[in-house]
């Protein structure tokens, strides 16, 4: 049970990033009154990298996917999984709306609803204001100017302490850089995760195999290309333009000049990806049966290998794939087939 809440804690484990960097050893303004975003600012396009100590998971790289209003979504790496996590400034508290496991592939979930949140910081920004957690425990900021080391720089910070049963936790935040360090205390052991780097203007790159149809050798060829994510881009954004080329002679691009992706979705509890084409699609193929299906192969292996399921529902302007040739109904979908593959170097 034990190994189990640590790796909780740690995916819970919060960060953000400023848009004014402080200097190391800034002080903090003890006059002034603050806000939960003085301490958790929302910022594009920046990693931060910490350092961990005590857990082999402790240590992480996070990047920011998507903010919108007052809301962001971060991509959390740590040596045992990619999280995704959202979180929301609201009524003066800082929530965790969702966590995600298994959070390979780029999805913007940042509109996920959640009735009851984790409350991780709350004001009024004083000694003393205390909450309650979802656990039933007590949680409450105990120290306004804690003087912490970290591999970054040295700070006075905002400290939150949540009392477990046979545990304990500090979170410390700093104003305009967010969430720095954080301790895990049980029995004799400790856990540290501290920041080390910050680094501005970072992308996410993935490596994403692109599937195109050998019509002549009776194939299915695949190509690696690298995608670059800044916040806020798109999945489709990013697939379009490597969808509509052919990366070599006698290769089928899958997207025509008149083509358009409406819409791209994963429901993981389905094991199922949604595309939504234009109608265009089927005209800008004007195929035969057996090159179209070998087209529709070629999307239906891209998008499974990207989001790593066996089925793809494709629709078109809303309705489910017809062609002429190929059709299928509102309950079906297309299988990812990886059989007479080859890799083009």
């Amino acid at each position: 049970m034990k190994k189990i809440f640590v790796v909780l804690f740690l995916s819970l484990f919060l960060i953000s990033c400023a848009q004014k960097m402080p200097s190391p050893n800034q002080n903090n303004e003890p006059s002034k009154k603050y806000t939960v975003k003085d301490y958790f600012p929302l910022v594009a396009d920046r990693r931060m990298k910490y350092q961990g100590i005590g857990n082999e998971y402790a240590e992480k790289d996070v990047y920011v996917d998507f903010i919108k209003d007052n809301r962001i979504q971060l991509r959390v790496i740590n040596p045992g999984t990619t999280l995704a996590q959202v979180y929301e400034i609201k009524d003066g508290e800082l929530r965790l709306i969702k966590s995600q496991e298994e959070f390979y592939y780029m999805d913007n979930i940042i509109d996920s609803q959640n009735q009851d949140p984790e409350i991780l910081l709350k004001e009024p920004i004083e000694v003393g204001t205390a909450w309650t957690t979802k656990e039933g425990n007590k949680r409450y900021i105990s120290n306004l100017e804690k003087e912490i080391v970290t591999p970054y720089g040295s700070f006075k910070a905002l400290e939150v302490t949540t009392e477990g049963k046979d545990y304990k936790t500090y979170d410390y935040y700093v104003l305009n850089v967010g969430h720095v360090k954080s301790v895990f205390e049980y029995n004799d052991n400790k856990i540290e995760t501290t920041l080390e780097k910050i680094e501005e203007n970072a992308s996410v790159i993935q490596t994403v195999k692109f599937y195109y149809a050998d019509f002549e050798n009776d194939r299915i060829a695949y190509i690696k290309q690298k995608l670059e994510f800044k916040t806020n881009d798109t999945i489709i954004e990013k697939l379009d333009s490597f969808l509509r080329t052919s990366p070599k002679k006698g290769l089928t691009k899958i997207l025509g000049p008149n083509s358009k992706i409406n819409s791209l979705s994963l429901i993981p509890n389905e094991n199922k990806v949604y595309i939504d084409l234009s109608k265009e699609f089927v005209s800008d193929m004007n195929a035969g049966s057996s090159l179209e299906a070998m087209i529709i192969q070629s999307l239906v292996n891209t998008l499974g290998d990207y989001y790593n399921v066996d089925k793809v529902y494709i629709s078109l302007d809303g309705k489910p794939y017809e062609s002429g040739h190929i059709a299928i109904g509102k309950d079906e979908y297309f299988k990812v087939d990886y059989s007479n593959i080859i890799e083009l170097k």
